[in-house]
């Protein structure tokens, strides 16, 4: 007797079930009222009684094993419900699961924040939706301006007259009434204007802007620190270009190009044949600007300059259509794993 219950125990751990109805059949052959477990139990009268103690444990032992091996196939048929026996391999090992990347734009406002964060700037923010002094006034648009026009603004249908900030300049209005100079900041942000979305132009993009006041700042100190950047972002070397400008916060004005990082500069449809590429608008800190945020223009002079990111990234990576940032395909976005 006590060799069929080791029989029986070895059975029950070599058994394995493919489908629901094998896992019947063992129920049926072990645990049923008829199955093996029912008939040893029914013998148990007939064991002397000084080998009843150790026939109880080994039946019981087979009936543990039997529950348990029933209990683990239920739960993995119960798991792969309403799935084809035949179409699961339980074997096999799980799909991977990739892991996501940054986005290109979100790679060169890191990178350029970290670039000015070497040299002492720290990061401002503020908020999207402005009001007309802070987005306007303060940075000298009078009102009625046509410099106003320059920025196709979002307006909200408020008492207040707020609007979709077109410019993180906004940024710096609020940083120069709550502090005190030196003031040297970078404003990275979204930005709004009602423009026609095309691969040229988005309603929507991302902007890093820079401020720095303090006594004695020269327009020398802006040169420099824009050289600086430029070495930094695109390859120690590049060489920039000033070109004048009109800015209503900043006189002098400029626009700033580099060297085309693609042809070196000596020309490419990217760069037009030219050698030079755009990427900034800079000048020195108007001195209404200075007063209209409470800060002496005769004591303190300061630069400032502002860049859109998605620019910055399509002159990196070489890419032709704006729209591509804000598409979220997933084969855009691969090329950027790991970065």
């Amino acid at each position: 007797m006590f060799d069929k219950i080791e029989d029986l125990i070895s059975e029950v751990s070599r058994f394995k079930a493919d489908t629901k109805d094998q896992l019947e059949e063992f129920r049926i052959r072990f645990l049923s009222k008829k199955g093996h477990l029912a008939e040893l139990f029914s013998e148990m009268k007939n064991v002397v009684p000084e080998q009843r103690k150790n026939f109880g444990l080994k039946v019981n032992e087979l009936k543990n094993k039997a529950e348990e091996k029933l209990q683990l196939y239920t739960e993995v048929f119960s798991e792969t419900e309403g799935v084809s026996d035949k179409s699961i391999d339980l074997t096999l090992p799980g799909e991977p699961m990739l892991s996501g990347s940054r986005h290109p734009v979100s790679i060169v406002r890191n990178k350029i924040v970290d670039i000015f964060n070497k040299i002492g700037y720290t990061v401002a923010e503020g908020p999207e939706i402005e009001d007309d002094w802070h987005n306007f006034t303060a940075l000298n648009f009078p009102p009625e301006h046509p410099a106003r026009d320059m920025q196709d603004t979002f307006f909200m249908d408020d008492e207040w007259g707020s609007a979709l900030r077109t410019h993180t300049s906004s940024v710096q209005v609020r940083v120069m009434q709550s502090s005190k100079p030196p003031i040297r900041v970078v404003a990275p942000g979204r930005v709004y204007r009602n423009e026609a979305i095309s691969a040229r132009a988005h309603c929507l993009f991302h902007q890093v802007e820079g401020l720095y006041i303090d006594e004695n700042v020269s327009f020398a100190d802006l040169k420099q620190t824009l050289l600086y950047f430029a070495k930094e972002m695109f390859g120690e070397q590049s060489v920039i270009r000033l070109r004048p400008s009109y800015f209503p916060f900043t006189e002098p004005s400029a626009e700033m190009d580099v060297s085309c990082n693609i042809c070196g500069g000596k020309g490419c449809n990217v760069c037009k044949y030219t050698g030079w590429l755009e990427i900034m608008g800079c000048g020195m800190v108007d001195p209404n600007v200075l007063e209209n945020c409470g800060i002496d223009s005769k004591k303190y002079s300061g630069f400032a300059f502002g860049m859109g990111v998605e620019r910055i990234a399509m002159l990196n990576y070489t890419i032709k259509d704006l729209r591509l940032y804000f598409e979220n395909d997933i084969r855009f976005l691969e090329q950027f794993r790991g970065q």
